[in-house]
């Protein structure tokens, strides 16, 4: 009797070509052309421009347009994560940007002054994030995340990470005589987690999933405004070797049980 093949084999092995060995050479090159189009709402895998004249040229380009089931993915990539139920354990690089002190903002101002700053926010970060080669994983509350996978941003990814936090540090003005627009603290960290499809009830997302993420998403809560706290894994990774001089801490975080160094930079 012939064996039924792995499925689930057969599906992470497409989703490993796809995030790490860059065999998607097509979607690679969508990817370059796409973020170069006008628009401020895109899918977050692809970069697809949701709005304005990109949108109608990504259409007539791709056949791009956006997913009536999630507003975050094109209908393509939806398509893709919807097909391949599942993922694949690889090694990235995680960055998250969190406002600080953002109830404290909303205190201050109307509700629509808020919207807008925040939009403000994600625009800025949206932006550094689709020109360094991240997958978006999550814009939403205050905060921003992008993926950094070997198949997009290269085996370097914790370099792409670290200098794409300290341009968003500077797009939101921390580097200022003024100060910064917004306060933001960024955390990066470096790992093995599992990336792929998630969803129920026929909404389906990519995302990443892990200790790592959680751990990254921990260290930018815990990071100052105009620090980026780097994981000692993300500053091996980077290939820093100690000659940068960075302030290095030792952090306890929340539901973690062992304490973990940081390299600090600040903007």
């Amino acid at each position: 009797m012939t064996e039924k093949p792995d499925n689930s084999a057969i599906t992470e092995e497409i989703w490993h070509k796809f995030l790490v060995t860059g065999e998607f050479m097509r979607e690679a090159r969508q990817r370059k052309i796409l973020k170069f189009l006008p628009g401020n709402l895109r899918c977050k895998a692809c970069y697809a421009p949701f709005d304005g004249a990109g949108s109608t040229i990504a259409w007539h380009l791709y056949h791009k347009r956006p997913s009536n089931i999630n507003p975050h993915l094109c209908t393509t990539c939806e398509d893709f994560a919807r097909t391949y139920p599942g993922g694949a354990e690889i090694e990235l690089s995680l960055l998250f940007a969190d406002v600080r002190g953002s109830t404290t903002i909303a205190e201050g101002m109307s509700p629509v002054n808020f919207r807008n700053l925040i939009n403000r926010f994600y625009t800025a970060a949206t932006e550094v994030l689709a020109d360094s080669s991240a997958i978006i994983d999550k814009i939403i509350g205050d905060q921003a995340s992008g993926m950094y996978v070997p198949g997009f941003a290269g085996s370097d990814h914790a370099n792409k990470a670290i200098e794409a936090g300290k341009k968003i540090l500077s797009r939101t003005g921390h580097d200022s005589e003024d100060g910064p627009w917004i306060p933001l603290g960024i955390g990066i960290h470096t790992g093995t987690a599992f990336v792929g499809s998630l969803g129920s009830s026929g909404v389906t997302d990519i995302t990443v999933l892990g200790d790592v993420a959680n751990t990254a998403a921990r260290l930018s809560s815990s990071a100052g405004v105009g620090e980026i706290f780097i994981s000692e894994a993300a500053f091996l990774h980077a290939g820093f070797d100690g000659a940068e001089n960075l302030e290095r801490r030792e952090l306890e975080l929340k539901g973690k049980s062992n304490k973990i160094v940081v390299n600090v930079l600040v903007s």
